[in-house]
């Protein structure tokens, strides 16, 4: 029997709108709207709507959450100050990345972890198993909404205010209360606006009646493709080391962390093998689970909207895994060469 699919609350939005609607992470989430190539260009160019109320909230609060999460988040929690927000992982104790999680502070003792959608019950448990005496883990994603608002006009047409990267504040959005997060997961600027799950309909009306394109997962995963950003269940995985993922820069290895010896041991010594962002050579679109010759794996590929051609990442042996190398990847049978590139993919005027 086939376990029932939840809904955002702006499911019904999605069907007015024509989204065609498709399974993931447990929910019911539309993929498009007018066509991936259309909603990834209008994000680069001007300014995109995602919904992204799957992902799951989780609240750490308490006088020993701080140290508490210094003990089982990768990143430097100490160096967070109120209003600032840190990529990092969740690491076991063999270095695999649990999840990778979005950590905002807001004052001494309280916390906020944005994670995976797919990882909701499992970044929970983790953290609620482990959780010390004076701290408290409480999973508030159904008390949520989570809008994405992504593109170079996505301020302007908001009438927001510009902010560093990784800072967040309580602010309004014609009448409504939100979170103001400048973070995303497109590589261009914008901001996450986190609201009550009843003003969740009137916030994506607003955004849009703004002049934001609606955007489904299909040009979510092309927009952080061209910039290498990593899918936890596909680029990352808890058998895959935060180091040879190349996210040492999300390791602050002077700290004591879950899998941080390992971690350190593998820092020291080098990684038997590297995710490598690759661009294809020839005609063809890779895909998750093609071999690259010489014992690779691709883990993510799609056709490039802004290069018009293949771009993927994958693990390679290390000494394969050096700008300009060439690739050779098995597409449906078929050798099709690839080159590995510098990140991001792709870079605008370039």
């Amino acid at each position: 029997m086939e376990a029932t699919l939840s809904r955002t609350p702006l499911y019904a939005r999605h069907l007015e709108l024509g989204a065609r609607m498709v399974p993931f992470a447990g929910y019911e989430m539309p993929v498009q709207y007018e066509g991936v190539i259309a909603e990834h260009r209008a994000v680069r160019a001007d300014c995109g709507a995602f919904d992204v109320s799957h992902m799951a909230e989780l609240h750490v609060d308490g006088p020993t959450a701080g140290a508490f999460l210094q003990s089982v988040l990768s990143n430097d929690v100490d160096r967070l100050e109120d209003g600032r927000a840190q990529y990092t992982l969740i690491t076991n104790e063999r270095g695999g990345i649990v999840d990778d999680v979005i950590l905002y502070r807001f004052a001494y003792g309280q916390y906020l972890v944005i994670a995976n959608a797919s990882n909701r019950a499992t970044a929970y448990a983790w953290l609620k198993e482990r959780e010390p005496r004076g701290t408290e883990v409480r999973d508030a994603s159904d008390e949520y909404a989570l809008v994405a608002v992504q593109g170079p006009r996505s301020l302007e047409r908001l009438g927001l205010p510009d902010a560093k990267p990784f800072t967040h504040r309580m602010g309004e959005l014609d009448g409504i209360e939100v979170l103001v997060s400048y973070t995303g997961y497109t590589g261009e600027r914008g901001v996450e606006l986190c609201c009550a799950v009843e003003d969740a309909a009137a916030l994506w009306d607003r955004v849009l009646e703004r002049g934001a394109v609606p955007c489904g997962l299909g040009a979510r995963d092309s927009l952080r493709l061209e910039v290498c950003y990593p899918l936890h269940g596909a680029d990352i995985t808890p058998e895959t080391d935060a180091i040879s993922a190349g996210l040492e820069w999300a390791c602050a290895l002077h700290t004591d962390f879950t899998g941080v010896a390992e971690l350190r041991r593998i820092a020291e010594h080098g990684p038997e093998r590297r995710l490598v962002p690759f661009v294809m050579e020839e005609k063809a679109i890779p895909r998750k689970g093609m071999a690259i010759f010489g014992g690779g794996e691709v883990t993510s590929g799609t056709h490039s909207p802004m290069l018009d051609r293949g771009i993927g990442l994958g693990y390679v042996p290390a000494a394969s895994a050096r700008e300009g190398a060439e690739l050779v990847i098995d597409v449906r049978g078929k050798p099709r060469r690839a080159r590995v590139v510098s990140k991001p993919i792709y870079r605008k005027g370039a």
